[in-house]
């Protein structure tokens, strides 16, 4: 148990038999009543962003997860086979689980597999990644590098707006957070 006076950005926490995260908080102090804590949590379950207001002070349970550095093996209809590097386990999650982020996931791609004793919550990516452009416009001479932008599918289905002078066949270097273009890779 912690008080919410320990909030930092990142930390876990359970409520009411959810588990969630701290994405931020704020520490006030009105000149009139007692000092609160405004913070933002996302469900780590269902993904949703929840407002909640604690008293200064008041006690939060931690919740212990597990971050297990696994291997992304391949697809099994709507299941997915991870395989953890040391021990040779394989551990299946539900599409449903991680539709977001098979958006950037490759075939043997290392991951981070996020357990809360033994429930599977959800996949964390590395920051960036690299994929292959499948489908785009080609870029037409005189067009600028630095003007607009055209869509371009990548090898996992993921359409991300490049620059006029990317082409199918490029290998980009992609955001995980937003599915932004960075630069080639």
């Amino acid at each position: 148990m912690i008080t919410t006076n320990d909030f930092k950005n990142g930390l876990t926490i359970q409520d009411n038999g959810n588990l969630f995260r701290v994405v931020e908080f704020q520490h006030v102090k009105p000149g009139k009543g007692s000092a609160f804590v405004r913070s933002k949590l996302k469900n780590l379950r269902t993904g949703a962003l929840l407002e909640k207001t604690w008293r200064a002070g008041e006690k939060v349970e931690t919740a212990h997860i597990e971050n297990r550095e696994m291997q992304y093996l391949y697809a099994d209809g709507q299941t997915h086979v991870f395989m953890d590097t040391e021990t040779y386990e394989q551990l299946e999650i539900q599409e449903a689980q991680i539709e977001d982020e098979l958006k950037f996931m490759l075939e043997n791609m290392m991951v981070k597999v996020i357990t809360f004793g033994a429930e599977v919550i959800g996949v964390e990516l590395p920051k960036t990644v690299e994929l292959v452009v499948t489908e785009t416009e080609p870029g037409i001479k005189g067009d600028t590098a630095s003007g607009g932008t055209k869509p371009a599918t990548m090898e996992t289905g993921l359409v991300v707006n490049v620059p006029f002078f990317i082409n199918a066949g490029d290998k980009l270097v992609v955001n995980t957070d937003g599915g932004e273009y960075m630069s080639r890779a």
